[in-house]
């Protein structure tokens, strides 16, 4: 395993790649508005995209389309940033258990 291996440059990484190939959530802003993009499996309809600070989401298609517009739908226990700590989380043990290099 690399030792100067980080999240931050994990997340760069997969950011390089196309939106439809990616693996890791991403944030964009739009409007005035930041969501925090979920990754889904190729054979999914659409991804999601949560709101930072807010259990609410939109599709990806809609937000794409309509930025801040897009209308956005409530979820019971899910926020952008709930997204971006789990994997980070995630990552983080990865990382300490030597699945990066």
């Amino acid at each position: 395993m690399s030792a100067s291996i980080d999240i931050d440059e994990i997340f760069r990484d997969d950011c390089r790649i196309p939106p439809a190939e990616r693996s890791l959530p991403w944030e964009e802003t739009r409007d005035g508005v930041t969501v925090v993009i979920e990754p889904k499996p190729h054979w999914a309809a659409d991804l999601r995209a949560f709101r930072l600070n807010a259990r609410e989401y939109c599709y990806y298609a809609e937000w794409t389309a309509r930025g801040g517009w897009a209308r956005f739908y409530g979820h019971i226990d899910t926020s952008g940033d709930d997204v971006m700590m789990k994997v980070r989380a995630m990552i983080a043990r990865e990382i300490a258990e030597g699945l990066w290099d």
